[in-house]
């Protein structure tokens, strides 16, 4: 008889061979080319008056017209006409763009904090430096010049925001639409070391107030990916980063008085006193490579995280990571199973990141320790005050057009335990439309403590996706061995030890003619998970429809779901118990006001109670779920986002369990494009019962941000926040207790200042 394990790699390899059935012939893709000249000065927007080129300088740039819509209607030519303008220095690349407008009162364009640019006109170039189809760097601006950049990863298909640059831009509105200017630095960007430059570039606009999106050159939904339909860029010569470096100072200071609940004699509360000194460095050299270190980092978080669910969910909930350490070149570390999560590095006192390219190669490596998991400790235990030291190697190499292959190694050490994972990936493009992804992960933990048993396990992750414009289809299966530990990363229920499956999400859009919507796309997915012994443990399988127009989107939904409890998972379950249940979804989202988008959702139907009352176990209950989002700007300076989520628990005879409401409600006011004012007010309350063990539960906070910002790295903040909760601090037999209330009070509050500055060359 075939053991478990045999099965399961009989199982992969046939999934492997089935995968390779799709792989065709190479192909190619039509190519668009832009060559730029070296231009003799740097221009203005004076340079083209009256949106038209009306100096000798603004002349001598090459110009890009004639943009294609990709969003609503792929293919079609741009509703409004777009005309861009380059040229470079020995220092900078120079990107004009006017954007005409046949209604030019309908331009969305506000003053807002950088990066805060949701629901305006904007304008892009996005450029592929390597020219290698797989990363690239993006710049956007809205008509009053506020920036927004990140990196482009293919091999996620999405934007890492977190890549901040130092770069120029200014906008101005005009009678026949507006006008935008980039000054790029080139020591902002990374390129290969050549005496002239070939890379790829596509440009962008935005018509927010019809949804509409086009690009130079055409960038169509036929095709799969987005570097691969990019035009080469050439013309640059004799031009480099030069070896530079960036330091950049800062200074934190804090007063705070936070009720603490394990004092001596009980709870009370600690005034505190902080005031830190850090520096943070860069230094590039050989055009491509970057060595980043770090000491007494500054970790201070200015930024909230946006609210999420978090009551009644069986797993982690995550949250992206915001600090500067980690940022740039964050995707050379990214693997489709996420290996390296940089929240779970808390409190380090030092730390080195090195990353780079050469030729085809890519490497990267991190070195940081971390105090957070000592502290807290009692004097007794072992790991009291010891430090965990992280160690984190990347490499890849780069094969054809957009083929990928590469490796990942992470330690973790603390104590006398170490979680170590060793990782080989390959990203292979198949077809215009077809690709697919492998990889295969094994991990070996000791326990910290010295005590304890050892695990050793592997996972591997494949998938196969299509796009294409009328079809898109994505199939991924994981499997994940019992004894996988990946410490430094992040498994959510799909990636988890112990379970084997996969997710299969197929999608049909249709685009009607001679009616009023652009588009109708009907969506099935369905999961399908057991674990390593071939038990199935949860399966969920449900349709959708969703309805667009220029300015509205209506989606319509029904999810079934079953989903298996086994011994050991919960605490009192002595038997598998399987639950099934079901849901509807309605969403519809609406930007058709100058001034006012929104979205509204709304579920219904069944869901398993993880949290019932104590010596009950988890059941299938009634459940309704709202979600509200609305953005207003009542002024082009001012912008008001509201966030609403309220989750309700009932039993079939209708009584309560529990609910969950979070509130929330962000204004920012923007003086200057550096001076603003931000406040943030959430509320969230927590209503248990008899019925659940959760308690009544509710905490206000008040968060009060002035902000100076001259770029990403040269900052003033000072901020004030506040909190409360229902609580009261009682006396007992001599010894403080914390009871809940009805009443909110103060927990905590506290004033900090922070201040950096960027010192480059």
């Amino acid at each position: 008889m075939s053991t478990s394990l045999e099965i399961h790699q009989l199982r992969w390899l046939r999934l492997v061979c089935a995968g390779l059935l799709f792989c065709l012939s190479p192909f190619a893709f039509g190519q668009e080319n832009l060559v730029i000249p070296e231009i003799g000065g740097i221009p203005a927007l004076e340079d083209f008056a009256d949106m038209e080129p009306v100096t000798p300088l603004a002349r001598s740039m090459a110009l890009v017209e004639n943009f294609i819509q990709r969003e609503p209607e792929d293919g079609a030519s741009a509703s409004q006409r777009t005309e861009v303008y380059f040229g470079y220095n020995r220092t900078e690349l120079h990107v004009v763009f006017l954007a005409f407008d046949s209604e030019p009162e309908g331009i969305r364009a506000n003053l807002s904090s950088r990066e805060n640019i949701d629901g305006d006109d904007s304008v892009a170039v996005t450029l592929d430096t390597f020219n290698d189809q797989r990363t690239a760097f993006t710049f956007r601006s809205t008509p009053f010049g506020i920036q927004w950049d990140a990196r482009w990863t293919e091999n996620a298909s999405d934007f890492d925001t977190t890549f901040e640059a130092v770069w120029d831009s200014e906008g101005r509105l005009t009678d026949e639409g507006y006008m935008v200017r980039m000054a790029i630095p080139l020591r902002s960007l990374r390129f290969p070391d050549t005496f002239e430059q070939t890379w790829r570039v596509q440009l962008a606009r935005n018509v927010s107030r019809l949804s509409e999106w086009s690009y130079w050159p055409r960038y169509t939904i036929d095709i799969e990916g987005r570097l691969n339909q990019a035009a080469l860029l050439n013309g640059i010569r004799e031009v480099s980063p030069g070896n530079n470096y960036q330091i950049v100072p800062f200074l934190f200071a804090r007063e705070a008085s936070v009720l603490k609940r394990d004092m001596t004699g009980g709870p009370g509360f600690e005034a505190t006193s902080e005031q830190e000194l850090g520096v943070d460095a860069k230094f590039v050299f050989n055009d491509s490579m970057a060595l980043d270190v770090t000491l007494n980092p500054d970790f201070s978080q200015i930024e909230s995280d946006e609210p999420q669910v978090t009551v009644n969910e069986r797993f982690e909930v995550q949250f992206p990571e915001r600090r500067p350490f980690f940022v740039e070149n964050a995707d050379f570390f990214a693997t489709d199973s996420t290996l390296v999560f940089t929240r779970r590095i808390i409190d380090p006192e030092g730390g080195l990141r090195f990353t780079g390219r050469s030729g085809d190669y890519g490497f990267g490596g991190i070195v940081v320790n971390d105090t957070a998991p000592g502290r807290g400790r009692a004097d007794t235990d072992p790991l009291a005050g010891e430090k965990a030291n992280i160690a984190i190697l990347r490499g890849f190499r780069d094969f054809g057009e957009q083929d990928r292959y590469g490796f990942l190694v992470s330690d973790r050490k603390f104590g006398d335990g170490y979680n170590r994972v060793a990782s080989i990936d390959g990203r292979i493009k198949l077809s215009a439309n077809w690709i697919g992804q492998l990889q295969v992960i094994g991990s070996e933990s000791e326990p910290y403590s010295g005590e304890g048993d050892s695990y050793a396990g592997v996972q591997r992750n494949f998938q196969i996706n299509h796009a294409g414009r009328n079809w898109n289809t994505q199939t991924h299966f994981i499997e994940t061995s019992p004894g996988f530990r990946t410490d430094l990363g992040f498994m959510n229920r799909f990636f988890r030890p112990n379970t084997s499956g996969m997710r299969q999400r197929i999608v049909h859009n249709w685009f009607p003619e001679d009616v009023p919507l652009n588009s109708i796309a009907t969506t099935w997915f369905g999961v399908y998970l057991e674990d390593w012994a071939g038990t199935k443990i949860y399966h969920q399988n449900g349709p959708s429809f969703e309805f667009a127009t220029d300015t509205t989107k209506l989606r319509l939904g029904w999810t079934g779901y079953n989903e298996i409890l086994r011994p050991g998972e919960y605490s009192g379950l002595t038997a598998t118990r399987n639950h099934d249940y079901d849901d509807w979804q309605v969403e519809i989202e609406n930007n058709s006001l100058n001034t006012l988008e929104f979205g509204l959702g709304y579920r219904w139907g069944k869901t398993l109670n993880l949290v019932p009352a104590i010596g009950v176990l988890p059941h299938v209950a009634d459940h309704g779920r709202v979600t509200a989002d609305a953005l207003w700007r009542p002024t082009d300076r001012l912008r008001v986002s509201n966030t609403y989520l309220y989750t309700g628990v009932r039993n079939s005879g209708g009584a309560r369990v529990f609910s969950n409401e979070i509130i929330r409600s962000n204004w920012n006011y923007q003086f200057t494009r550096e001076w603003s004012l931000r406040f943030i007010a959430q509320y969230e309350e927590t209503r248990g019962g008899p019925l659940t063990r959760l308690e009544d539960e509710r905490n206000l906070n008040f968060d009060l941000l002035l902000r100076y910002v001259i770029n990403p790295w040269s900052a003033f903040y000072a901020g004030y926040n506040s909190n409360s909760s229902n609580f009261e601090i009682v006396e007992y037999e001599g010894e403080r207790e914390l009871v809940n209330a009805t009443e909110l009070r103060r927990d905590g509050d506290q004033f900090f200042v922070k201040f950096s500055y960027l010192f480059q060359r």
